[in-house]
């Protein structure tokens, strides 16, 4: 199930479903630990001796965001209880607690008790192995830890805040612990326990008839059982209400900073520009890490998730953001990357949210010939993207601090790591991640990390690697048009990949990151090869059915939904259809021409998660979400669209008019 909402401040980040249950929650990192692990912290309801979870379907319960900000709002209403409850949350944008304030309608004629549980399906520290929960009785709280990892729920409203508890072993995984115990609207009142264990807790209201009452939760999290009963005392002391209020006014004031003349967008594509925003930023840990996706449910497929950086995403997030106004977010992501980069000057696959090395799937050797474990497009881009950072900033101070340990040992090895025959960078993996070869994206990446290493270098006034980078960022342009470009096909190619006989052999398929040719400046967007190019990936990529979009390649299997090929190369990608989309706002030359990228744009939005979440994939055929959700990925591109269009707009209706002919 994608993630419905996402919450969090940098430390924190809390995932929801639709049903208003937690099914993640990373700290003391963006994307590490995860405390629930894909498990469910389910709301319950206990009313004139029926119990229903929140998550059965006699619950409506539209989700959504509170307008411009990460706080989320939800009305959920149960007809057969006649009963409604509008639940707010958030993870505050300063301290990492979450918050959660129910306001409970009682729409029966009479006066009623309501009994309101919530789970805590906790796996301290990513694992059920080993933790512990137990009640404190003086501050009414449950606590879970183990070793440095402090869990602490509580709540208040009521009667005297939590009413009952139980702590118990889980029998049987899912609800066989005490969730189960709670359906009887009574919980057993085991204070305590060991192993793996989990604890549900509940509140008690008296409604009067027609009447209301409130109820607030919060789960704080830190590294000792000091600091989490601080962080207790000070959310009592200032309420939930007051709390959710500073993290909405929060929020909207940190939107301010990328507002714009929004040309002739409509208010729909402007919103989830915003929500955009904000999801970026839920997905980028203080400590600089950019990453990929935090949806856990993708552990059912291949055991392992994307809760790591990608340098390439990264740097490609980074660079909308600058555009967008965030420097500083942009230059904790330049740091991670100079405290990350290979003594030998290259980025290895992806890494962990505290800079250590990620799993991969990159072998390290193989035949004869050493193979890097790298795609190479990855270092290439991280300096790209930190000379866009300074085009933004011209802040001459930060370039030197990363110089020594990021740009120069990235630099040599970029200029190093190349065929001496063809002048082409050495094979390396491609930006999907599925093949080793020598690639247009991959080269295109390589000549613009080069072209940035050289004018920091020459900003800094380091000469001799000035001149020794601009002249393998030129022998490499100059291979690129040589050894990748089809005149007979009129396009690009996607590379060269080379067989166990060491020949090369020409991979003619069709990409959609082709894209980048122009994206990164290598060619301009006008000139015939990159025309004929995109004019390739705009029809040979597009999903023939009712839903549209771009997919990523050619017989693209990864989730692979149809082998009507003809119809559906793969299925539909966000990204990728969002590149066609800034293909069109670079090549236009009239307003008009703006058209078909507003109308992907629309595509966008159309077949986003409800609450705006946008994913990695569409269905080709029902257009829901496929793989991840969000993609971080996603909504970056997204924005960047939305930014390239605004610009052109803005410079095409301010071109002068045209003389009138004689």
């Amino acid at each position: 199930m994608p993630r419905h909402i996402v919450l969090g401040n940098g430390r924190m980040l809390v995932n929801l479903d639709n049903d208003l249950s937690i099914r993640d929650l990373y700290y003391p990192f963006v994307g590490l630990e995860n405390h629930v692990s894909g498990g469910k912290c389910l709301l319950g309801v206990w009313v004139d001796g029926a119990f229903s979870w929140i998550e059965s379907p006699q619950w409506t319960k539209p989700i959504g965001y509170a307008p411009e900000t990460l706080v989320a709002e939800t009305t959920a209403a149960n007809a057969e209880q006649m009963l409604s409850l509008t639940v707010r949350d958030a993870v505050h944008y300063r301290e990492n607690v979450f918050l959660r304030r129910i306001h409970i309608q009682n729409h029966s004629p009479e006066a009623r008790e309501v009994r309101l549980f919530f789970t805590g399906d906790f796996y301290v520290g990513g694992t059920d192995i080993g933790d512990t929960a137990v009640f404190d009785p003086t501050l009414r709280a449950m606590c879970h830890y183990k070793r440095d990892y402090y869990l602490y729920l509580s709540g208040s409203g009521g009667e005297k805040g939590i009413w009952q508890y139980q702590v118990q072993k889980r029998l049987g995984g899912g609800r066989e612990g005490s969730a189960r115990d709670a359906e009887d609207g009574l919980l057993g009142m085991n204070p305590t326990d060991q192993g793996s264990v989990d604890s549900t807790v509940s509140f008690r209201a008296a409604l009067e008839s027609c009447g209301q009452a409130a109820v607030d939760l919060w789960i704080a999290v830190g590294r000792n059982l000091q600091e989490v009963r601080d962080l207790h005392k000070w959310v009592a002391g200032n309420t939930v209400d007051v709390l959710l209020q500073e993290t909405a006014s929060y929020w909207r004031n940190w939107l301010a900073t990328a507002e714009r003349d929004w040309a002739d967008l409509s208010p729909e594509l402007v919103d989830l520009f915003r929500i955009s925003l904000l999801v970026t930023r839920t997905q980028i840990d203080n400590g600089g890490a950019v990453l990929a996706a935090n949806d856990t449910d993708i552990l059912a497929t291949n055991r392992d998730h994307y809760s790591y950086v990608w340098p390439r995403d990264g740097a490609l997030v980074a660079a909308v953001l600058d555009r967008a106004g965030y420097h500083e977010i942009t230059a904790a992501f330049y740091r991670f990357a100079a405290r990350t980069i290979g003594h030998k000057g290259y980025f290895y696959h992806k890494y962990n949210p505290d800079g250590t090395l990620g799993s991969s799937w990159h072998p390290w050797s193989g035949g004869d010939e050493d193979r890097l474990p790298i795609q190479e497009d990855e270092t290439g881009l991280v300096l790209w993207g930190l000379w866009r950072h300074f085009t933004h900033t011209r802040n001459i101070e930060f370039v030197a601090s990363v110089y020594l340990p990021l740009v120069k040992p990235a630099g040599d090895f970029m200029a190093g790591y190349r065929d001496p025959d063809t002048g082409l960078p050495r094979p390396s993996f491609d930006l999907w991640e599925e093949r080793r070869g020598v690639f247009t994206f991959t080269a295109a990446a390589v000549w613009a990390g080069l072209t940035a290493a050289a004018r920091c270098a020459a900003l800094l006034g380091d000469r001799c690697s000035r001149e020794t980078w601009e002249t393998a960022a030129q022998e490499l342009h100059d291979a690129i048009l040589r050894e990748l470009y089809s005149p007979e096909l009129n396009r690009f190619i996607r590379g060269l990949t080379r067989g166990p006989d060491g020949n090369w052999t020409t991979d003619y398929t069709l990409d959609a990151n082709l894209y980048w040719v122009a994206g990164l400046e290598l060619l301009p967007v006008e000139d015939p090869r990159v025309v004929g190019t995109m004019r390739a990936v705009a029809e040979g990529l597009r999903v023939k059915t009712e839903i549209g979009g771009v997919a990523r390649y050619a017989n693209d299997y990864y989730f692979k939904r149809s082998d009507d090929l003809e119809h559906v190369p793969g299925n539909p990608w966000f990204i990728c259809t969002l590149w066609l989309a800034n293909w069109y706002v670079d090549s236009a030359t009239s307003l008009e021409d703006l058209r078909p990228a507003r109308a992907l744009l629309e595509w966008a939005h159309r077949y986003r998660i409800d609450t705006g979440m946008l994913p990695e994939q569409a269905h080709p055929y029902t257009g829901e979400p496929l793989s991840v959700a969000p993609l971080t990925w996603s909504h970056a591109t997204y924005c960047q669209v939305v930014l390239s269009y605004l610009e052109k707009w803005q410079s095409l209706r301010d071109l002068p008019a045209a003389e009138p002919a004689d």
